[in-house]
């Protein structure tokens, strides 16, 4: 009978069953957890690589101003807006065909304080190109003509056209990449052809 009560007070064997659920229980958890925490991991690090590229794209797409910016003059107003255009080196070729081919894919704008014209008519002369099309590549140099006759014509009076002390500034927005932006104050003397500091 002692033998029995002993058999029966020893319960080392359920304890050992049970111990053993809960520690496959806690290793279930353990893994469920590592796996949505691996999971985020890689996904936040693929939007990371994704958000990197694009930023990498647009900077590749960059339109940079070189050299002077000249205003055409006529009669004491600006008629057209001459400047060069290059890339940054490595960069991704723009497509600079002008608005004669109704073919163009950069948007020349400009906006003062009595009005804002958004696309503007413009052409394109290639100063230094190594092909035969428009498109704007590293170590070319591409001389923009803008027609200034909308900004003009958009006037109410003379004060508001381009003339002696005007501000303005004119956006050249490739389709990727950052924007261009020119602000020039037109200054009181003025000539038929104005450098525009």
């Amino acid at each position: 009978m002692k033998l029995f009560r002993k058999y029966l007070s020893d319960q080392k064997g359920i304890t050992g069953l049970e111990t053993a659920i809960i520690l496959i229980a806690f290793v279930m958890v353990a893994s469920v957890l590592a796996y949505v925490v691996l999971t985020a991991g890689l996904f936040s690090a693929q939007k990371a690589k994704e958000a990197v590229y694009a930023g990498l794209e647009e900077v590749r797409s960059t339109v940079e101003l070189k050299g002077s910016v000249l205003l055409e003059m006529d009669s004491g107003y600006g008629t057209s807006l001459m400047f060069t255009v290059g890339t940054s080196a490595a960069s991704e070729p723009i497509d600079f065909t002008d608005t004669t081919e109704q073919k163009n894919v950069v948007i020349i704008s400009y906006q003062d304080d009595f009005q804002a014209v958004p696309a503007l008519d413009w052409t394109v002369t290639k100063l230094t190109s190594f092909g035969d099309d428009y498109l704007l590549d590293s170590n070319e140099l591409f001389l923009i003509t803008v027609d200034l006759a909308k900004v003009n014509d958009g006037a109410t009076d003379d004060s508001e056209k381009l003339g002696a002390y005007h501000e303005f500034s004119i956006e050249v927005k490739p389709p990727k990449g950052a924007i261009l932006t020119i602000e020039r104050t037109v200054p009181a003397r003025i000539n038929t052809l104005v450098n525009l500091y």
